[in-house]
Order: C-alpha cells, then structure tokens, then sequence
C-alpha cells in the first residue's frame, strides 16, 4: 500500500530535482525571432522545446544548432537563437547575405527577405572576427531578432543547450529544424 506513494515520490524527485536541472528542461518560445522553425507570437500557439542540457558537456555546438543560452546582456530571461559563426571564423552580411571567411553561406532555414534597408545590421554587418570559446547567435527571422549582431559573440559558458524536440503544439511536435 505505501509502495505507490513512495515509486511518485521517488519520480517526483528524481525528475524534478535531476533531470529538469541536469539533463532536459522544457522551455517556451516567446518571441518571433527564430520563425519560421520556432513560432513564437501573441495570440498564437507558441512552440515549446525540450533542451538537451548535457549535450555541450561532451561535444562542441556545431553551426546550425538551436541553442539556449543566458543573456549576455543581463537580461532575465535565456534566447534561443541558431548558431551561425564558430570561434576563430569571420562573420560579414552584405546585402543580406552571410559570408564566413569569405565565403557566402547557404541557410535555408531564412525565408524572409533578411536585408531590410533602414533596419540596423540586416543588409550590411561586419566583418567581425568570433573569439575563441564564442559563438555568434542569430535569429532566423533577421529583421526581427536581436542577436549577436547587437550584443556580440556569447560565451561558451553561457550556453544552456540545445533545442533538440519540440512538444507543443502536437501538430508541430518532433525535431525543429
């Protein structure tokens, strides 16, 4: 008879107390930032995320990850953004378009126009060379993300992890691309 109450009490506290602050989190998406992979609006069902916390204890961020990661700038709230720049690489928009070293850069994952004359850093950025354990973050919506182009590379201690399924809605449930 006691054996349930202790089996929930156990899982309780095993959930609570280790995985959700060790191993996955589940967090909401707030903002339009990364659409159109992540929504994020008023008056709509926004995406929530599983975050894979351990992830980045054993292996490097790879461009392309959707990471969580603590403001650089203070703010209370972590940002989801895309990983766009590695240390050590150079970073440049011209007319909207990303280069790396150079090299333009394929990201299927915008479909919105991101150079917008007249809004700061969406046609032309740059260039900026990424500091060794930084990465540069930006939106997926870039003319309407606040990313690294405005506070600079993030820390590698300030990541959180990566976004690795999204449950909600159901409709949209599986791996955010």
């Amino acid at each position: 008879m006691l054996e349930f109450p202790i089996i929930l009490i156990v899982a309780f506290a095993l959930v609570f107390g280790f995985v959700r602050p060790v191993i996955a989190a589940p967090f909401y998406v707030g903002s339009e930032s990364m659409e159109p992979a992540l929504h994020g609006c008023k008056g709509c069902a926004n995406d929530r995320l599983l975050i894979n916390k351990l992830v980045y204890d054993f292996s490097e961020p790879e461009r392309g990850d959707i990471v969580l990661f603590e403001d650089v700038q203070g703010g209370e709230d972590p940002l989801i953004k895309r990983v766009i720049g590695l240390p050590g690489e150079k970073i440049e928009l011209r007319r909207g378009k990303l280069y790396l070293n150079g090299e333009p850069q394929q990201e299927p994952y915008v479909v919105n126009d991101p150079c917008v004359p007249g809004r700061p850093k969406t046609c032309t950025f740059g260039p900026v060379a990424i500091p060794e354990n930084h990465y540069f973050m930006m939106g997926d919506n870039r003319t309407n993300s606040v990313d690294s182009r405005f506070f600079g590379a993030v820390p590698r201690e300030n990541l959180i992890g990566e976004g690795f399924i999204r449950f909600w809605p159901p409709g949209r449930a599986g791996v955010p691309s």
